[in-house]
């Protein structure tokens, strides 16, 4: 898979994640656990994007 490609389809499960926590919070008696286990993984996606950016900007 090129790089741009799956960077885009990070970027894309990162706003689905973004969303879900925005469902969660607005949820009368959100489930704190679940929000905290989906920041983790939208946080991690985040580092993910950053790290292959980061790479792919050096081989130019």
């Amino acid at each position: 898979m090129a790089l741009s490609a799956h960077l885009a389809e990070l970027s894309e499960k990162h706003k689905l994640l973004k969303r879900k926590i925005e469902e969660e919070l607005s949820r009368p008696g959100a489930n704190e656990r679940e929000i905290q286990r989906l920041k983790v993984r939208k946080l991690k996606l985040k580092d993910e994007i950053t790290r292959l950016s980061m790479n792919g900007s050096t081989r130019h």
